[in-house]
């Protein structure tokens, strides 16, 4: 039987594909994989770039293509075209073995030599080169080989490196975007060195061997094992795409052991998810070798009970090992709150946001300060239950970190005094709110002989609040592989603002960061950065947080932003996108629509369901027949081929009511605002291939500089 190989982009492309281009793409992969002489499917090109390419018939207008090295029975399923297109495809790629690393490589060879006239021609009325500072031999140990390097040394501007990314090796183009942006050739190396294979060449690389290259590419090639696994891979395309490793998330996954709580961090879509999720089935897949820990398992914990859904459903599709499997718990953290408080004290009551709110308004009445409601709930929740602070001494004592109104000392007594009469009333209602919970969890573990988890993952750790995390470190036995945490300051959507260090959880020099994305287009993520405008962004372990060499090597549509009169001008643009897109062969369940308010939610529903399509809440992770919907909020830690935003326009978002006052607070109305602006830009990058985000009337101000040229031309505006 041939050997199968299947390339992680052609999953991605496989799932935009019609449904009855779809089956006869199974069909052909079938029998292909299937036929101990797959040679004889198989059809050589005259004139390639590489006479190790071929082509294999689907119907008759789609043609595979498939890499099929010179010796041994191994073939890769690269892409699958329109006839002509696989054929230009075929005939321009040429497929290599990086030399520095190993790996497996593509470059378009046909456009490299038609551009290098053009190069050479800028070349010769221009002093400088761009790579001129960076000697042959650095760069040949960057990976950059001998057919590039004269294309390399031929160019003069930054401009002239992003129009050869397609075409160039990613692994190559990294080592030369890296030195562009002004890294020195050591740095260059760290970020080439993400692409560094688990198994490393032991004595030199062989550059005939495609094997054995595509064997250390796990990133980019994925072997089938059985007729079985193809089957169930194809089944659920888009799932299958998002459980795939790159290098430098695989490095991370799969470390031996790290000495105490370590962190992975980066920008939205560069695979924190997907590498907690191995990182956790590593750790059980330990855990499973040794029957005396059959009673320690493995934590898989993040914020929402949707986001927890959704990694559950993830790690169904990853771990295949029913005895690996039930080694892992997948529980949000509040969740694990009311449990550990269950179990202590019987079922708690969960304070009602509304009665939450009463309560507030009472006691501000009857203190008679200056201060709204909201802004004493926040000094309770942030600082008082943040910093955990029992006694009113301790309150008057305490710095009020990320709180910008200045408050006297008799004030702050005052504030005590209506904390208390808060908290006198949810108790005496039997009720506590989650923050509460999560902090009697937390000392009631402390307090137990032995923790429950051996270890804890953390997704979406920048949301969780000081109780929540304090509540985790008691709920795992310190020491090696006790703490994963993946975050993204960010996409920090919660007033949740932590120090690590602070909470008895040090994660300096046990920290990674992430920089490519490969779940958002190039195109969707420059129209989406801006969004977050530029104030400066504060880490888990209190270092700076930055977006530098934060990038996509894929490539894609511009996003679509609609301008309309009405709303039901704007809802039917958004039924007639969603329609089209599923038209394109997108999965329902893999198309996303959100607002920032409930009531569009509702609205979009609606229309969706009069144009006829089946819709489900973003919550529902298993359906598979209906377009997902919901807010903003909910679509936190998720992924789409195709998001549609709704009501992206002005007094929507910012919402008014999640905004403090900047008369009250200027600092915490500027972080409010930051805040809606990550929770745009989450929604944003939700998005794989397709993007539309639409409002009626007047944009929102996030919306409005982007227009002006900061992040994208007017010319990507469609009004009605």
């Amino acid at each position: 039987m041939a050997r199968l190989a299947i390339a992680k982009d052609f999953l991605a492309e496989y799932s935009r594909l019609e449904k009855s281009v779809q089956a006869a793409v199974t069909t052909a992969i079938g029998k292909f994989a299937v036929h101990t002489h797959a040679g004889v499917h198989l059809e050589k090109l005259h004139n390639s770039q590489d006479d190790r390419i071929r082509t294999i018939r689907i119907d008759s207008f789609w043609r595979g293509v498939v890499l099929a090295p010179e010796s041994g029975d191994t073939y890769c399923l690269v892409t699958v075209l329109p006839h002509d297109k696989a054929i230009a495809y075929a005939r321009s790629r040429r497929f290599s073995v990086n030399q520095a690393l190993g790996v497996l490589e593509v470059r378009d060879e046909q456009g490299l030599r038609q551009m290098a006239p053009s190069l050479e021609a800028v070349a010769q009325t221009e002093d400088h080169r761009l790579f001129q500072h960076v000697s042959d031999a650095d760069l040949t140990r960057l990976g950059v080989d001998a057919s590039i390097l004269p294309v390399v040394r031929l160019l003069t501007s930054d401009a002239h490196l992003e129009a050869l990314q397609t075409m160039l090796p990613e692994v190559q183009y990294t080592a030369l975007y890296a030195l562009a942006s002004g890294m020195t050739v050591e740095e260059a190396w760290q970020e080439v060195a993400q692409f560094l294979p688990a198994d490393e060449p032991a004595a030199g690389v062989d550059s005939a061997d495609l094997v054995s290259a595509m064997e250390r590419t796990p990133s980019r090639v994925a072997f089938v094992s059985g007729q079985e696994e193809l089957e169930r891979m194809l089944a659920n395309p888009f799932a299958a795409w998002r459980v795939f490793l790159h290098p430098a998330q695989r490095k991370i996954a799969y470390a031996p052991s790290y000495a105490g709580p370590a962190q992975v961090t980066g920008g939205a879509g560069t695979g924190k998810t997907v590498t907690a999720l191995h990182r956790a089935a590593f750790l059980a897949g330990r855990l499973a070798l040794d029957p005396l820990l059959v009673d320690a398992p493995v934590l898989l914990t993040t914020f929402t009970r949707s986001l927890a859904d959704a990694l559950h459903e993830q790690l169904v599709l990853l771990v295949t090992d029913e005895d690996v499997l039930r080694r892992i718990e997948v529980l949000n953290v509040d969740r694990l709150a009311y449990r550990v408080v269950q179990t202590a004290r019987g079922t708690p009551g969960i304070a009602d946001p509304a009665e939450l709110r009463e309560l507030w308004a009472d006691a501000a009445a009857t203190a008679g300060l200056p201060f709204t409601a909201a802004f004493l709930q926040h000094e309770w929740e942030q600082v008082i239950l943040g910093q955990d602070l029992r006694s009113e001494e301790a309150y008057l004592t305490c710095q009020r970190r990320g709180r910008g109104s200045p408050l006297s000392k008799s004030q702050r007594s005052q504030i005590w005094q209506a904390v208390q009469h808060v908290e006198r009333g949810l108790a005496d209602a039997g009720r506590s709110t989650h923050i509460q919970l999560a902090d009697e969890a937390a000392g009631l573990l402390g307090r137990g002989s032995r923790s429950p988890y051996r270890h804890i993952i953390v997704d979406e750790a920048q949301d969780l609040h000081p109780a929540q995390w304090r509540l985790l470190r008691a709920a795992v036995t310190p020491g090696p592989d006790d703490l994963f945490i993946a975050a993204d300051p960010n996409q920090r959507i919660y007033d949740n603002r932590v120090s690590l260090m602070a909470l008895g959880i040090g994660v300096r020099g046990r920290s990674r960061r992430l920089r490519l994305n490969y779940r958002t287009t190039q195109e969707i993520l420059s129209w989406s950065v801006p969004i977050l405008g530029a104030a400066p962004v504060t880490g888990l372990d209190g270092e700076a947080d930055t977006l530098i060499g934060y990038r996509s090597p894929v490539h894609g549509r511009r996003p679509e932003v609609f301008a309309a009169h009405t709303r039901e001008e704007e809802l039917a643009a958004m039924c007639e996108r969603v329609r089209t897109w599923l038209g394109m062969g997108v999965e329902p369940h893999a198309i996303g629509v959100a607002a920032r308010a409930g009531y569009l939610v509702t609205q979009a529903r609606s229309a969706l369901k009069a144009a006829g399509i089946p819709t489900a809440s973003l919550a529902s992770a298993g359906t598979k027949t209906a377009v997902r919907t919901g807010t903003m909020h909910s679509m936190k830690g998720l992924e789409f081929q195709a998001v549609a935003l709704i009501g992206i326009e002005d007094r929507v978002i910012p919402a008014g009511a999640a905004v403090t006052a900047e008369a009250e607070d200027p600092l915490a109305h500027a972080q409010d605002l930051q805040r809606e602006r990550c929770l745009l830009f989450v929604a944003c990058t939700r998005a794989r291939d397709h993007l539309f985000v639409s409002y009626a009337g007047a944009p929102s101000r996030f919306l409005t500089p982007l227009a002006d040229g900061t992040g994208v031309s007017k010319e990507r505006y469609r009004r009605g």
